[in-house]
């Protein structure tokens, strides 16, 4: 199987750098990387471009012009770019553990996409993790919240927690992964939703509708969240409302997809 990794980042240079040697770290590294760009300045080009000289696996860098927050349309074009049988999209600021790609290989079977966890840390441990310290484990300080159980590691228990994920772990597309085949029956995100919200649960209910179901990766594929201001939610209400729409009508496939940069 190969394995596509596509990151999605903005204007957050020292983040992607730390989440660019986690990858490099890799025990399984991916057999291509995407970083898909929100119309960062040039910092993150010449970033992106200065790892591709040291890592063994392809590194492709897409971006597009910065007008609002188009997370959906970033994502499919790097979908489109992609040559991956299997796709693991996460954000810009997610460092990840060593067995992070392998695991979610292990996990990946035909008929499902997987949920994997967030694990958010604080203010000031995300600038030690940026500056080179280890992450943190179950025990350590610097997670917030409950999500300190998410930072347990055991691969043993990865398949036999596979439902108790799916009813655990809310749908959120900084760490998922998918069939490329099946993102492209759906048409893949749909570009409609624009602002922070929804556009990850819409492409999730769409899978589910044409029958692909989701499972849930706990105790495995640890992505640790640098913390940084929440975005803003001005156009939450109205991506919800689409959200609704779409399922009302039950559409499977969007219209705005990304068939469009294929």
């Amino acid at each position: 199987m190969r394995l596509s990794l596509i990151i999605t980042t903005y204007e957050r240079p020292q983040a992607l750098a730390r989440v660019l040697h986690s990858i490099a770290s890799q025990c399984r590294p991916p057999d291509e990387l995407i970083v898909a760009d929100d119309g960062s300045t040039v910092q993150t080009r010449m970033q992106v471009l200065a790892c591709a000289q040291t890592v063994p696996y392809p590194l492709l860098y897409v971006r597009q012009e910065h007008e609002g927050f188009r997370l959906a349309r970033l994502r499919n074009l790097a979908l489109a770019a992609a040559t991956g049988d299997y796709v693991v999209f996460i954000d810009g600021d997610m460092v990840l553990h060593r067995q992070f790609l392998g695991d979610h290989e292990r996990a990946a079977r035909r008929g499902y996409y997987t949920q994997g966890v967030r694990i958010p840390l604080d203010p000031r441990t995300t600038q030690s993790v940026i500056e080179g310290a280890c992450l943190p484990r179950f025990f350590d300080a610097g997670i917030v919240g409950r999500r300190r159980l998410y930072a347990i590691y055991n691969r043993r228990m990865q398949r036999m927690l596979r439902g108790l994920g799916r009813v655990l772990l809310a749908i959120k597309g900084c760490n998922q992964g998918f069939w490329r085949d099946d993102l492209l029956q759906v048409n893949g995100y749909d570009e409609r939703f624009i602002g922070w919200g929804a556009e990850d649960k819409d492409l999730c209910w769409r899978l589910e509708l044409g029958g692909v179901r989701r499972q849930g990766l706990l105790a495995g594929a640890l992505a640790y969240h640098l913390y940084h201001p929440p975005a803003a939610r001005d156009r939450a209400d109205l991506n919800l409302q689409r959200l609704q729409d779409n399922q009302k009508k039950r559409r499977m496939r969007c219209a705005y997809g990304v068939d469009h940069h294929c």
